[in-house]
């Protein structure tokens, strides 16, 4: 059965070259010259693979490229964006929306089945080795980092049997537990890089935020909220001249389904199981 190419390109040569080159390799085309039907498009017709170009005459290439990443029925499409905008800039938003390849204008035949070939594969190895694996990654400790660091780990989910809940409740948790790691455990020195570990079994996704500070003793933090008395800590905050908050770990340990510090203080992890995994009956 051949495989179907969705070719998004505003420029009707450019769409029609896209065109003959993969209709020659033998797959089937289908053309779009606009960005707002994209979507309704891709359900409709389960391409094997985009090639999506950024400059479009409504929604940039960017928008349509994380619309299709973040949305469960269609993340594991690949996308190839095809463009004339070649700068670093442009590489890494391409990377940071999901997209799987990126070939500038003016190419060549084989580039372009390279990138194919390779956004092809990639769907075949996540479809093989997607439920088990780990990713690490180190960012400046800036809560601007953290946002785009919670965004990336946003479109792993997805990839994921997480449910859409599951998904923000694992967002929140992220961006206040990394919060806390800036604020107490970096004392907000940007230089101190904030390590964030994403595992994934076939029961769940396990996160594990570590910070490089002193560390602290969990179960003794009076500026804090706490289950037995949630606001007596305000109190505290004031007397101290802190700002109003420290609800973040124990809004955190709720959203979750394990939460844990290490014994040093400095490492927090961060459980969240799968729906099935909670309600499947033991063997």
């Amino acid at each position: 059965m051949p495989r179907t190419v969705l070719i998004v390109d505003d420029e009707r040569d450019t769409n029609e070259i896209l065109a003959s080159l993969v209709q020659a390799r033998g797959y089937d085309v289908v053309q779009l010259f606009e960005g707002q039907h994209v979507v309704e498009t891709v359900r409709r017709t389960a391409p094997d693979v985009i090639l999506l170009d950024l400059m479009l005459p409504d929604v940039d290439g960017y928008t349509v490229c994380e619309q299709l990443k973040r949305t469960r029925e269609t993340n594991l499409i690949p996308i190839v964006m095809v463009t004339a905008l070649g700068g670093q800039g442009h590489r890494t938003q391409g990377v940071s929306v999901g997209a799987n390849v990126y070939i500038t204008k003016p190419f060549l035949p084989e580039n372009l089945f390279k990138a194919i070939d390779e956004a092809l594969a990639w769907r075949k190895l996540h479809e093989a080795h997607g439920t088990t694996g780990e990713i690490q990654f180190d960012i400046r400790g800036e809560m601007e980092y953290l946002h785009q660091a919670n965004d990336l780990l946003t479109d792993l989910y997805t990839h994921t049997p997480l449910t859409e809940r599951q998904i923000r409740d694992l967002r929140q948790a992220v961006m206040e537990m990394g919060g806390n790691a800036i604020e107490w455990g970096h004392r907000r020195n940007a230089e101190l890089p904030l390590r964030i570990t994403y595992r994934i079994n076939s029961t769940g996704v396990t996160l594990v935020i570590q910070d490089q500070g002193p560390g602290f003793n969990p179960g003794d933090i009076p500026h804090a909220a706490n289950d037995e008395d949630p606001i007596a800590h305000l109190e505290v905050r004031s007397n101290l001249g802190i700002r109003e908050g420290g609800f973040g770990i124990m809004l955190a340990r709720g959203l979750v389904d394990e939460f844990r510090y290490n014994e040093s203080g400095n490492e927090v992890t961060l459980i969240k199981r799968f729906e099935e995994a909670v309600t499947q009956p033991p063997q």
